[in-house]
């Protein structure tokens, strides 16, 4: 990763032209009512710009343009190696902006540019490369039948498509979203998080400069209330995904059901335990992947590693190296190269995150919090009832489990509202895969920490997910409906009656 100097990387955040008012139907437009909200820097609390806050009037227009676009097949009715070479060149502008939009996320989130430049502009590139070359390589299919009968199965583009953005990976959910949506033929809406709206207005700029038609692809900024909730309740988007909290995608599912009973897709929470069992054999390559699974993104990740659950014999030993391995990561200003830890989003979720903190657990490393910055924090919980072992934080702080058995772990992972990501690291392939079985996650990995790539499915069991997948292929199930087109070829008028 070729990475530049501190300085440079401010030179460059000094002379951003930062993107402002809602991007609907090939333009960028203020909100009708003129309202305006701040974006702030996580990290100096500085503000970064004034941005368009839309309402409900806005959300209505955009919903307008994006349907006549997808009625009229500007988009939607495109060859599917016309759509392919659009996105292709939509990646290829974000390859040439990357360095701009790392800085622009970084600056808007709190994120490392160390992250930014390294994980987010990089697979945001690869995904909607991913999805662009899916496109004509998904058939269709046809059911066996009589000779006087064909069945064809079809996919179609389901329409109009709300799609409901977090603030921790705004790029990366961003290309997870509109990559698959596009792809199918849709026409969107993005709402991004109030806290992290920029790099999302500057990707519907280079989305039109490569050729997607106006309308297509629109962004409309706001809070939630304003914009999420009406996307939510509208009665002419056709689906909604969301990534996000679960207590506002549960409210998804009630805009649905007041509203047309739109299609819903939700990712969302996780409280994603890694089990480390005695008979592991590298514990200071376990300790990497917990540090890395725990701290990155300062922990605001939906799947992070929130509990560690280790077995009695290896936990002091293991303890030991997972300290040395946090420490390599040191936390200061985003835009320092150097430092593996940012600032937290916003002064509201630094606050909640400290909360964890002011009680009295047991410390093992860090603790130390100010200023909109909290360090790598390991605690010691001596019940897995304790609150810091039941919510998700989202924020750097690793909570230690100690069991005396792998049943035993297994239990305490399951136990727990969540189910979207968990880890098992043992040397013992039968019980990495009994394990892997008997984890109620949608993603579990072996002796490592990770989420799959572009080609796997993401998303979670219980109150993690709803409705659908992220990534692979299965991402395309939550942008198309599929169509049965029956035909008979009998001439004998009798037999089609039969």
């Amino acid at each position: 990763m070729n990475l530049l100097t501190t300085q440079e990387y401010h030179a460059i955040a000094n002379g951003l032209d930062l993107p402002t008012q809602a991007f609907i139907d090939g333009s960028f437009r203020p909100a009708i009512s003129g309202a305006t909200f701040q974006t702030l820097n996580p990290a100096t609390g500085e503000v970064l710009a004034e941005i368009s806050a839309c309402k409900v009037e806005d959300v209505d227009f955009a919903v307008q343009k994006a349907r006549d676009a997808f009625e009229d097949g500007r988009w939607s009715r495109l060859h599917p190696s016309e759509r392919k070479a659009v996105l292709i060149k939509l990646a290829k502008l974000i390859k040439r902006n990357a360095r701009e939009l790392a800085v622009m996320e970084s600056l808007d989130s709190g994120k490392t540019i160390y992250d930014c430049e390294g994980v987010d502009v990089p697979e945001t590139i690869h995904c909607l490369t991913w999805h662009a070359e899916l496109i004509d390589k998904i058939y269709d299919q046809t059911s066996p039948m009589s000779d006087d009968h064909i069945a064809m199965i079809v996919r179609e583009p389901v329409g109009v498509v709300g799609l409901v953005l977090p603030w921790n990976f705004p790029l990366l959910m961003l290309a997870w979203k509109i990559g698959p949506a596009l792809a199918a033929g849709c026409s969107v809406i993005v709402k991004p998080a109030e806290e992290t709206t920029l790099t999302a207005l500057r990707i519907a700029e280079l989305a039109y400069e490569a050729g997607v038609p106006a309308g297509v692809l629109n962004v409309v900024t706001g809070s939630g209330p304003d914009v999420g909730e009406p996307l939510g309740r509208h009665m002419d988007v056709d689906a909604i995904s969301f990534t996000g909290s679960t207590a506002t995608g549960r409210k998804f599912l009630e805009y649905a059901a007041a509203s047309n009973l739109k299609e819903v897709t939700l990712e969302m929470g996780g409280k994603n335990p890694a089990i480390v069992l005695n008979d592991v054999e590298n514990l200071d390559r376990v300790a990497a992947h917990v540090v890395n699974g725990a701290f990155w993104n300062m922990g605001q990740n939906c799947s992070a590693t929130s509990r560690l659950i280790v077995q009695s014999g290896v936990k002091d030993e293991l303890l030991g190296r997972i300290i040395s391995h946090a420490r390599e990561w040191p936390m200061g200003d985003p835009l320092d190269p150097h430092n593996r830890v940012g600032a937290l989003v916003s002064t509201a979720h630094y606050k909640k995150v400290c909360g964890y903190l002011k009680d009295d657990v047991k410390i093992l490393m860090g603790g130390k919090y100010e200023g909109g910055f909290v360090e790598p924090t390991i605690i010691d919980l001596d019940n897995p009832a304790m609150v810091q072992a039941r919510d998700e934080i989202f924020g750097p702080i690793l909570s230690v489990l100690t069991v005396d058995s792998y049943d035993e772990a297994i239990a305490i992972a399951n136990n727990t509202e969540y189910g979207l990501a968990a880890s098992i690291f043992t040397s013992d392939i039968k019980r990495a895969l009994r394990g892997a079985k008997a984890l109620r996650a949608g993603t579990v990995t072996v002796n490592s920490f990770g989420e799959g790539d572009s080609s796997t499915p993401f998303g979670g069991y219980k109150a993690s997910g709803f409705g659908g997948r992220d990534n692979g292929i299965h991402a395309h199930d939550q942008y198309t409906q599929t169509k049965t087109i029956w035909v008979d070829l009998s001439d004998d008028a009798d037999e089609a009656v039969a």
